[in-house]
Order: structure tokens, then C-alpha cells, then sequence
């Protein structure tokens, strides 16, 4: 039909193909077409049998590419408690069974069985976060660089534009792979060298090293996290057997332009015809949001985002926003409401150093821990520009929320534009609920977790509920109260079992019964799970507690439920063994 004889590129991806700026094949597959190549996608290959989809397009003409996915696989097909998921929200009719375990590594072994002497780049946020010695909780074992199991000649980590670009117009013009192992943003194996002519390299504790040593393989995140965190960050090298893995600095933070262009291209923000007739759940969710921002610079301990898309906040311009509204707008079965105007968290948008020099020195993994960043330019007045322009345009009814919203940020007390934000968003964008991430309530947690004192959600809370009980005197906005829906997690590093019994207290006396909460869940490349599998931190290099076994995590999370009947003895038989019968009474009654 498109009347080629062959492709440039055969993308290979563990989700369900939608067409769609959330979706990274969809990014990386127009991407490359804007680039002039001829670009073919296969989701959700068959990986058993004869290896016929990896077969059917053939051999291409420049490289392969792999993607597990939106998600790491292991994440996507597993509960925190290894339990095989029933459902996959990423695949037709939420199928689970769709990918394989490790889906990189596997295509990856596959193309190669197959293909042997063609190109193969992985990318996406698993091959990502894994592209160094990590610990892989699904296996309990630590694991050398994907690099190395899955074989593929190049790994491109983060967000991708740049270097897409880059190698679309390189290979165009008849430049070599090899010479892209040398850009920014990469990884590759090599062999190993005793001399280095660069003066920025960190050579880290060899994988084996780290085998023998999880004191050395904290030390190593410590370097892994600040270098992936810095404007002008070093080349990290790492030995893995009789080779070395070389993982090159990221690119600056995206322009304005950059990412707008990423944004523009010709998505028809649909799935694929192919799907005609099935609910994808994950598109569901999404099809009628649009992202304002990349990045977070949270730098929570459990999350991986700044990891990935890095902890400078990189913003649409309003015109690309509005365009993305409009052209929603026009689609058959949008009704007039937007589900979120957000990113990886609500109202980061434009927020950036004041003195960008000192941000380009600046090595911190988080802008507002352990407190806000003097530096940091917090205006929530460019986030409600956005806001009232959406609203006003025709065929706009309401546009709600849905990201999670940073409330430390609201409470800035030098920053008048967060209290106008503050009720803008309570009054008119909250969609029945408001979520929020306090994640625990005693403080030697939410230090562990570089979250704020709970503290502040409970001074947040008495803003909620004041300016909610003026919005329903004054009968602004949708009829009936709107809740504040808050999050915790349970057996999160440094987490014991009487703070979780604090937690269940101080939350019950804010009249909660906790709904959104979860057992915290270790991937890689992050600090939370570096503590979990090292039992330190890498920071103090001091020793941290962490429930493991399955009896531990159980007698934490029953906390969240201590109003159901059934968790009433044991909580009280646990608490009596922890020596804290004085939390019976406020607790249970």
C-alpha cells in the first residue's frame, strides 16, 4: 500500500499500538518518519513458536528498535507481591499475557537469533532504568546492564527526541551506527580500556564488585543518580566481565521548541484501525488529557520519573497546548470535558532556577527536599494562564485534574500565585476528587522518602475543607462535596511496623479510611530500592530497615484497614507484642 520495498526501521513494542503523544512508539515511529524514514511497528509480538512477527517485515535497512513498553515489563505483569497480574491496561480488553517477562531482553535475543549482523537499539523506561548494575526484585537478584543480557549494539536512555532526530538525518546522510555510540545520551558495551583521554569519568565498583559488596553498589547509585541529575554530567563506565559498559551524559534539558515539535507531529491520537471494537484501558484514561510538561524535580525515592525524564522541567508553549485542545476538541466522541491538564506532577509547569548558573552546578536530586529551593521560581501564574485559555475556548465545558498535585508548593508562603492557584483548582478542576501523595505521616519515613512533613498535608487539608465549604455556601461549581483523596505506602525503606500504626492513628483522627494506598514495590534505578536491596542508604552510607519477608509486609499494610473487622485482632495482638497497647484505644475505640 505505501509502495516501499523494504523499511528503514522495524520498531518492536510490548504495548498495544495507539497513536498518541503519551504513547513512546507512537513518539519514537513519527519521530523518525518527520526524519525522512521509512518506519514499520510491530506491537505485541508473538514470542513463542516460529517467531513469525519478528519474520513478516523482513530485514531492515538501517536497525532494529525494542520498547517494552510504557511501563517496565515486571512492573506491568506483576503485584508488589509477585502475584501474576490479571489484567494488562496497555493491551486490548486490559489482556493480561499480551508480553513476556523481561520483554526487552526477550525480543532482544530474538532479533538477534535471527538477525545477527543488524543494529539493534532498545529503549524506553525499562532498558532505561536498567541500563547499569541494578537489583531486580522480581528475580531477587542484582542484574548487570540490560546491555548485556539483551545484546544489543546501543541504548538510548531518557526521553529519546534529540538523539532520534539526530540519527535520522546521520544515517540519512550516510553516517555510521558506530559514530552514534560517541552522542550524548547512550549507552553501549565496549571492550575494556586502561586509558581514558576525557577528564569527566567516573568509573564506578565493577558488577562483580557489586555482587561481593552492596555497600559498593550503593556507593554507585549515589554517582548513577547525581550524574543522571546534573546539566553538565560525566561519563559513567562500569566493568562487567571481560567488557565495560559506557553510559554517556544526557543532553541539556529539551527547549521549548523541542519539545513543542514532539508534541506537533501527525499523531491521529487514536489506536491503531487494527483494534477496531476494543477497549484499551490505558487509552481510555488518557485520550482525553493533554501533558503541559516533562520532568519532576520531587525526586522522590520510590519513583522513578526524574530518572527517566529527568528533574529540569521542560514546558509546552501555550500555543502547542491549545492546539492539542483543539484538535481534540474536533474528535467525534469528545463531550466537552478534559480529564487533565497535568504531568508527572500537576503544577510544575514552567517552574525553573531563577539563576540557572547555580542550577547548572547544582547536583541535588530534589528542588524542594528537605525544603524548597531558594532558587527555585515556584509562579503559578503561567499554569493559570493555561487553565482560563483552555476554558474559554469553545466547546470546553470544564477541564479537571487528574495528575497529582504538589500541595508543598501551594503552601510556599512567599508566593501569592499559589493561593490564587490553590483555589482556581479546588473550585473549578476537581473532578469529585483531589488526589494528593503524602505517602506516610511520621517523619523519619517521609525523610527516607525525600517527602515533606505530614505537617503540611494536614495544613493543606484545612485549606481544602475551608475553601470547599465556601464553594458549596456559595454553590460554585458541581453539586455535593468534592473529597481529598490522599496516598500512602506501606514496608517503604526505614518503615516499621509501629509507624505504620502511626500512620493508621493520625489518619483515623483526620476521619480517612484509607482506600489509595500500596505496598511499596522495588525498581530499578531507584533510591528507595537501591536502600531495600543494600540496606543503605547511599547518601550516609548508614544502615536502613526495610520489611522484606511476607509476614512483615502483611502486619504493615493491615494498618491501612484497621476499620474492617476482620484486621481488629490481629492489629491488637500486634500491637500488644510491639509494646504499644496505648495505640489500641485511639485506634479501635
Amino acid at each position: 500500500m505505501r509502495g516501499w520495498d523494504e523499511v528503514d526501521v522495524i520498531l518492536f513494542s510490548g504495548d498495544a499500538y495507539v497513536d498518541h503523544p503519551s504513547f513512546g512508539s507512537a513518539v519514537v515511529g513519527r519521530l523518525l518518519e518527520a526524519g525522512g524514514l521509512r518506519v514499520a511497528i510491530v506491537p505485541q509480538p508473538d514470542w513463542r513458536g516460529d517467531f513469525r512477527d519478528f519474520k513478516k517485515l523482513g530485514r531492515p535497512r538501517m536497525f532494529f528498535a525494542i520498547s517494552a513498553g510504557c511501563m517496565d515489563s515486571m512492573v506491568n505483569r506483576y503485584t508488589a507481591n509477585k502475584r501474576l497480574r490479571s489484567d494488562d491496561a496497555y493491551t486490548p480488553e486490559g489482556r493480561a499475557g499480551a508480553r513476556p517477562d523481561y520483554t526487552t531482553v526477550t525480543y532482544a535475543n530474538i532479533i538477534k537469533q535471527l538477525y545477527p549482523d543488524v543494529p539493534l537499539v532498545i529503549g524506553g523506561i525499562e532498558a532505561s532504568m536498567r541500563r547499569l548494575s541494578h537489583y531486580d526484585y522480581w528475580s531477587d537478584s542484582l542484574k548487570p546492564s540490560i546491555l548485556i543480557d539483551s545484546k544489543a549494539d546501543l541504548l538510548m536512555y531518557g526521553m529519546g527526541e534529540i538523539n532520534l532526530k539526530r540519527m535520522a538525518e546521520h544515517l540519512l546522510n550516510g553516517g555510521s551506527f558506530e559514530d552514534i555510540k560517541q552522542w550524548p545520551q547512550v549507552a553501549y558495551i565496549r571492550s575494556k580500556t586502561k586509558n581514558d583521554h576525557q577528564d569527566n569519568i567516573i568509573r564506578l565498583h565493577s558488577h562483580e564488585d557489586c555482587l561481593n559488596s552492596k555497600r559498593k553498589h550503593a556507593e554507585n547509585f549515589r554517582h548513577i543518580e547525581e550524574e543522571s541529575n546534573k546539566m553538565q554530567a560525566s561519563t559513567l563506565i562500569q566493568s562487567v566481565g571481560n567488557v565495560e559498559v559506557v553510559v554517556n551524559p544526557p543532553y541539556p534539558p529539551m527547549s521549548e521548541e523541542q519539545l513543542d515539535a514532539s508534541f506537533d507531529l501527525p499523531y491521529t491520537r487514536l489506536p491503531h484501525p487494527k483494534y477496531k471494537g476494543k477497549v484499551i484501558p490505558a487509552y481510555e484514561m488518557i485520550k482525553h488529557s493533554v501533558c503541559l510538561h516533562r520532568g519532576c524535580f520531587g525526586g522522590c525515592s520510590f519513583c522513578a520519573i526524574s530518572a527517566h525524564q529527568g528533574k529540569f522541567i521542560v514546558s509546552r508553549s501555550k500555543e502547542s497546548i491549545l492546539r492539542e485542545v483543539k484538535q481534540m476538541i474536533q474528535s467525534d466522541d469528545f463531550k466537552g470535558y478534559l480529564s487533565d491538564l497535568g504531568g508527572p506532577s500537576a503544577n510544575m509547569y514552567r517552574m525553573a532556577g531563577r539563576n540557572i548558573e547555580a542550577c547548572k552546578k547544582c547536583k541535588k536530586p530534589s528542588c524542594i527536599h528537605p525544603q524548597i529551593c531558594p532558587n527555585l521560581n515556584v509562579d503559578h501564574k503561567p499554569l493559570l494562564d493555561i487553565y482560563r485559555s483552555v476554558d474559554a475556548l469553545p466547546g470546553i465545558k470544564k477541564s479537571f485534574i487528574g495528575s497529582g498535585v504538589r500541595y508543598d508548593l501551594l503552601l510556599h508562603s512567599k508566593d501569592a500565585s499559589a493561593k490564587e492557584y490553590t483555589r482556581e483548582l479546588i473550585e473549578n478542576h476537581v473532578s469529585g476528587r483531589l488526589k494528593v501523595a503524602p505517602e506516610h505521616t511520621e517523619d523519619r519515613v517521609l525523610n527516607c522518602m525525600r517527602k515533606p512533613s505530614f505537617e503540611q498535608f494536614i495544613q493543606f487539608k484545612k485549606i481544602f475543607d475551608k475553601i470547599e465549604n465556601q464553594r458549596l455556601q456559595e454553590g460554585k461549581g458541581p453539586k455535593g462535596r468534592q473529597e481529598l483523596v490522599p496516598y500512602f505506602i506501606s514496608s517503604h525503606p526505614a518503615c516499621s511496623e509501629i509507624d505504620m500504626a502511626q500512620l493508621a492513628v493520625k489518619t483515623k483522627h483526620l476521619n480517612f479510611h484509607l482506600e489509595q494506598v500500596q505496598d511499596f514495590t522495588p525498581t530499578p534505578m531507584t533510591l528507595a530500592t537501591e536502600m531495600y536491596y543494600t540496606g543503605y542508604d547511599p547518601y550516609t552510607l548508614k544502615p536502613v530497615f526495610t520489611a522484606k519477608n511476607k509476614e512483615d509486609k502483611l502486619n504493615q499494610r493491615r494498618y491501612f484497614f484497621w476499620y474492617k473487622a476482620e484486621e481488629r485482632a490481629a492489629i491488637i495482638r500486634n500491637l500488644k507484642k510491639l509494646g504499644c497497647q496505648n495505640l489500641i484505644r485511639p485506634l479501635l475505640g
